[in-house]
């Protein structure tokens, strides 16, 4: 068993921060990438600006607004979360502090550009379909700036207090509050404004990552014992010493995977928000994706009248179409199948084929119809998600069939531009590089009862950083902070170190109050909110 550290909190890294930067050139280099990313963010986005027609600015002072309050959260959620990406590369000597930083912004950057866009788009689908739809009206910039204002300010208050709390939950748990809000407001019953399916699943993801990060990170440690008996990896560093040469190899690249899987998992919550922002301040530049051209058109177009053969299969007899977008609001709102939905669904079908023949590209659609084209597009997608679920049983043929013409709608509904993947990296990589020093210091020093060795750092981090890709490659949203967090708890449990209970209860109120207390912060901001735009 290891000896108990006696060093206070902090004062290893206060030692070493006293010392002169030797992080100067990866702060140039990261200096370099923000100044080369505000040009391009800034062309870009002038780009995309330039064929906006409007005759007031005030669209344009609210998107500048609600962008730098979206490129906030992803600010904090850079220097709460990712310092746990860094902590095991710092404790054990293998980075100095601000190189790590520095190097873990870098990462960041990089898994953010890389990354799919499939978790950001997991979490809009949690959100109410009738706000989404109604998201340049004053219901959807009350959701967005509720949302992403909770979110901060409780991200910042476990970080004053030095908890290692989930930036995952506290997006969750704002989008439940702004759900049950809403319905409460509407007189409904306070629970159909959530898609609680979609909140299950996203919440089971985050209920297990951090029990396979505690199991696995405690196996793959015992397994270390059993495979390298180099006595040096089991014992607290001595001094400032480096590691061994292979260990610190494998630290640095594990620290570099974590941040880079963090970039390409977490930095996704909150595009799928900004592209909401685009789409409602300036529809004319964001409502559609205006890289779909003529010939994707026309082969959306063949497979439009294919669907709708398709469909023919399952109305019911007796049915009455009246107006399917009526029709189709209330089954995406209360997921009841009535016999009315697949004319409906035809009919919408029809409309949208015979618009986007008419206009020849996305691009070419009106500025005045894009929002609208973009409703029905969307409606429809998510009509043909809950489908599947509730309506008709279908052959897997159809299956397929409606598979491809709903990845048609998605691709142009659901994108998300390179400067806006740009502007994220940019916020949660300098978000890495402030503020990290408080998480840090918890993870490092205050969840086991002895220094982190060589081998549970690696095994932590090999855990983490396999986890949320592995997350990541299936669009689910988890917790790098509770990933890491219950690793290296494991392997002080398998070390037997003991555990300091104190911050362990910490870390698990933190968990607990996390969901209910950003639901209730976000559901009382949406109230206020909407009250203002009223």
């Amino acid at each position: 068993m290891a000896t108990p550290v006696v060093t206070p909190p902090g004062s290893l890294l206060d030692e070493k921060l006293k010392k002169s930067s030797p992080g100067k050139i990866g702060g140039i280099v990261f200096g370099v990438m923000l100044i080369g990313g505000l040009i391009y963010i800034g062309t870009k986005l002038a780009d995309d600006l330039s064929i906006v027609h409007s005759s007031s600015v005030f669209p344009f002072i609210l998107l500048g607004v609600a962008l730098l309050i979206a490129l906030g959260f992803e600010f904090v959620n850079g220097f709460h979360d990712t310092a746990n990406a860094v902590a095991t590369c710092i404790y054990t000597h293998s980075l100095e502090p601000h190189v790590a930083v520095v190097y873990s912004g870098i990462m960041n950057f990089i898994g953010v550009l890389l990354s799919s866009g499939a978790v950001a788009f997991s979490i809009i689908t949690l959100l109410p379909v009738e706000l989404i739809l109604k998201v340049s009206k004053g219901a959807g910039f009350s959701m967005v700036f509720a949302l992403l204002v909770a979110a901060i300010l409780w991200n910042l208050a476990t970080w004053w207090r030095g908890l290692p709390a989930s930036s995952s939950h506290t997006m969750i748990g704002s989008i439940i509050g702004v759900g049950i809000a809403n319905q409460l407001m509407q007189g409904n019953s306070g629970t159909s404004g959530v898609e609680w399916e979609q909140v299950t699943k996203v919440f089971k993801a985050l209920l297990i990552s951090p029990i396979v990060g505690f199991v696995c990170a405690a196996l793959v440690f015992l397994l270390f014992k059993a495979l390298a008996k180099d006595p040096r990896l089991y014992k607290a560093p001595e001094g400032t010493a480096p590691p061994p040469f292979y260990i610190r190899l494998l630290l640095i690249l594990t620290c570099g995977g974590v941040s880079y899987a963090h970039g390409s998992n977490d930095g996704q919550k909150g595009m799928g928000l900004i592209m909401l922002i685009l789409v409602g301040t300036v529809p004319t530049a964001y409502a559609l994706n205006h890289t779909v051209g003529a010939k994707e058109v026309q082969t959306f177009a063949a497979v439009s009248t294919q669907v709708a053969g398709v469909l023919s299969n399952y109305v019911d007899p007796g049915s009455v179409l009246h107006d399917a977008g009526p029709e189709l609001e209330h089954f995406v709102s209360t997921k009841t199948y009535e016999p009315g939905v697949v004319l409906a669904l035809q009919q919408m079908i029809t409309d949208i084929r015979n618009e986007a023949t008419s206009y020849g590209s996305l691009g070419n659609v009106p500025p005045d119809m894009q929002a609208n084209v973009r409703n029905q597009m969307y409606l429809t997608s998510e009509s043909f998600r809950i489908l599947a679920k509730s309506g008709p049983k279908m052959s897997d043929a159809d299956k397929k069939i409606i598979a491809n013409y709903k990845g048609f709608l998605d691709k142009s509904t659901r994108f998300i531009p390179t400067w806006v993947k740009v502007a994220v990296a940019l916020a949660l990589g300098l978000g890495t590089m402030v503020g990290w020093k408080r998480i840090v210091v918890t993870v490092g020093e205050k969840i086991g009862k002895t220094h982190l060795t060589y081998a549970q750092g690696a095994s932590a981090e090999l855990v983490a950083m396999c986890t949320i890709l592995a997350a990541d490659t299936y669009g689910l949203p988890v917790s790098t902070t509770h990933v890491l967090s219950s690793g290296v708890a494991g392997t002080m449990a398998a070390n037997k170190s003991g555990l300091q209970l104190s911050t362990i209860r910490d870390i698990a109120m933190a968990w607990v109050f996390t969901l209910p207390a950003a639901a209730l912060l976000s559901g009382c901001l949406f109230w206020l909110f909407n009250t203002i735009a009223k």
